[in-house]
């Protein structure tokens, strides 16, 4: 059986970052992949994939990724039920994270977060000089598809 996804797309918001009773770190994030056509409108339509991802790499994408970072994702959809606190059962599909790769400089989404004054309610680093992806492309929210 052969269970593979690549995807590239934008976080649609900052990472949720988490550690487990057990120790383990974990983030979750959604990432916007754009469709290959257009609908009747001549407008782009984009899928929202929800991504989990562990350990160090969880670490990395909670210190390097914000909501509008460009992002490649490596891994395997996994599905699960649980039962809600109304009792009722939710299925959920997932994309787990073997691999995340940061496709576009870190300083990026810095001077984006840094101009609304916010920064994440996780701790995030702050960009070292010795950082190979402190200079980058400035985008703007309109460019953005959520």
């Amino acid at each position: 059986m052969i269970n593979r996804v690549v995807l590239v797309g934008r976080l649609t918001k900052d990472p949720e970052f988490r550690t487990t009773p057990s120790g383990v770190n974990v983030a979750n994030f959604t990432l916007a992949v754009n469709r290959t056509f257009t609908n009747a409108q001549g407008e782009r339509e984009a899928d929202f994939i929800n991504v989990v991802v562990f350990k160090k790499q969880a670490e990395n994408v909670n210190n390097y990724l914000f909501k509008g970072s460009l992002a490649g994702v490596d891994g395997r959809i996994q599905s699960r039920s649980y039962e809600n606190n109304e009792g009722k059962r939710v299925f959920v599909t997932e994309v787990i994270a073997d691999s995340v790769q940061f496709l576009e400089p870190k300083g990026n989404n810095n001077q984006q977060n840094a101009s609304k004054g916010q920064q994440s309610s996780t701790n995030k680093q702050q960009p070292s000089n010795d950082n190979p992806f402190a200079n980058g492309v400035d985008i703007d929210n309109d460019s953005l598809p959520f």
